[in-house]
């Protein structure tokens, strides 16, 4: 079962760091923040990224959750386990875990969304060819081809979440619009 921990944003790589020091190995399995690379274009160069997908969010796979959570408890950067109705914790539905398993590849240690390649015909048409963004077009609000970034709305902890996924144009045309919006 997937469980989300809200953490201060900017600490996701000590909050996993003290999960597996602090925390018995049997009680997790996995603990990892999702990453996405990103293209940005510094002094006119567009130069790959990694930026994080869901700053402030820590996910953990456990079938202990109970334990878990008072284990995590005394870790000194820990926020709050999300997801509490009364005394039980609600794992990541269904539909949320397949998301996040599509939309992910395992790099190691790491979790990371890949960039998704897309075209422009001279009729400025954009088709997704291949990674995360692939069959996923009613859940696209927008592509900004000239910041090489996706608009996308999932549903994330039982509420409508924006998400920006990096693109990558191949065989882009030169007078192609900036921005295209997905209904």
């Amino acid at each position: 079962m997937y469980y989300v921990l809200q953490v201060a944003t900017g600490t996701e790589d000590r909050v996993e760091e003290q999960v597996r020091v602090m925390v018995e190995n049997g009680l997790y399995d996995s603990c990892f923040h999702p990453m996405r690379r990103m293209k940005k274009k510094f002094r006119g160069e567009w130069k790959e990224i990694h930026e994080k997908l869901l700053p402030g969010y820590v996910f953990i796979t456990s079938d202990h959750v109970q334990e878990l959570y008072q284990e995590l408890k005394n870790m000194p950067v820990f926020t709050r386990m999300l997801g509490k109705d009364r005394e039980q914790f609600i794992p990541l539905s269904e539909h949320e875990v397949e998301w996040l398993e599509r939309m992910t590849e395992s790099q190691g240690q790491s979790v990371e969304v890949q960039l998704s390649q897309v075209s422009v015909s001279e009729d400025d048409i954009v088709t997704i060819l291949s990674g995360p963004l692939k069959d996923m077009e009613g859940c696209i609000k927008k592509i900004d081809l000239h910041r090489r970034i996706a608009k996308v709305e999932v549903d994330f902890m039982n509420r409508k979440t924006v998400i920006y996924l990096g693109i990558e144009m191949v065989g882009a045309v030169k007078n192609s619009r900036k921005c295209q919006t997905y209904s």
